[in-house]
């Protein structure tokens, strides 16, 4: 490691441990991971940092975020907002500017009104009546690498109505709830005047590119009437490439333990 890098490393770990206190957790002295909680109007976001050999000289750190509460789009903007601080501070310490650009995007969240058919959990306080005709939900079994863990949750589904009311029930689960990330993919066969179609769909939930890797799988096992989701819960490692193999792994255990595979 370049003198230059770990000296500014060791100066930054000290001066955010200072002043984030509690909310500054040290992850892995080895691997240099570290996250730091930051909470504003009611809303938390994780911020998980690996500090890599060339960092802050010649790379950024790299960085994950945990806030299940957040859309897709907003997470996309402020992964944008954190891609533009790092650019106008190349070679200089960015962690503090990112918590605080965190920080200010959190105080700029409006609370948002309760809609009928919303089905987020935290902005509907009793979901009881939307679960009631809820497919039945299989779990699979939990894949642990490196301090993460993958769980599938597999139904058999036949509309959009239940794929709602499979993902508002898993939700409700607050362990589920609070993953890093919730991907999931679905295909549904429907029967027209026309002929069968396949209404099919998936989301990446913050994980680039996984739900549409559930999907692909989705598509060569020829499923049908099924939904999968993946939780993911982060544990300060990133696993790289790692990561869709075990998520892909935990799709098709799931899908087989529920007795959906080719169904």
């Amino acid at each position: 490691m370049d003198a230059d890098n770990l000296t500014k490393q060791f100066e930054e770990v000290e001066a955010l441990s200072s002043i984030y206190g509690e909310d500054w957790t040290t992850e892995s002295e080895a691997t240099r991971s570290y996250n730091i909680k930051i909470k504003e109007n009611a809303h938390e976001v994780i911020l998980y940092v690996t500090m890599p050999l060339d960092y802050p000289g010649q790379a950024p750190p790299k960085y994950e975020l945990s806030a299940p509460w957040m859309d897709r789009r907003e997470k996309e903007k402020l992964h944008q907002s954190l891609d533009e601080v790092y650019l106008e501070n190349i070679g200089e310490t960015v962690i503090y500017q990112w918590v605080e650009k965190i920080r200010e995007t959190l105080l700029q969240i409006k609370p948002k009104e309760e809609k009928v058919n919303n089905i987020q959990v935290e902005e509907i306080p009793d979901l009881t009546e939307l679960v009631i005709n809820c497919p039945v939900i299989t779990h699979g079994e939990v894949i642990v690498d490196r301090k993460s863990s993958f769980q599938g949750h597999a139904a058999e589904v036949h509309s959009i109505d239940d794929v709602n009311a499979v993902m508002t029930k898993l939700k409700q689960n607050k362990k589920i709830m609070n993953a890093f990330h919730n991907m999931y993919a679905y295909r549904i066969e429907r029967k027209t005047e026309k002929g069968v179609s396949i209404l099919q769909d998936c989301d990446d939930d913050g994980e680039a590119h996984a739900g549409g890797r559930m999907l692909h799988l989705l598509q060569i096992l020829d499923q049908k009437n099924t939904l999968v989701v993946v939780s993911r819960w982060y544990g300060g490692i990133q696993l790289g490439p790692d990561r869709f193999r075990h998520i892909n792994n935990a799709t098709r255990q799931v899908i087989q333990q529920a007795g959906l595979l080719k169904k």
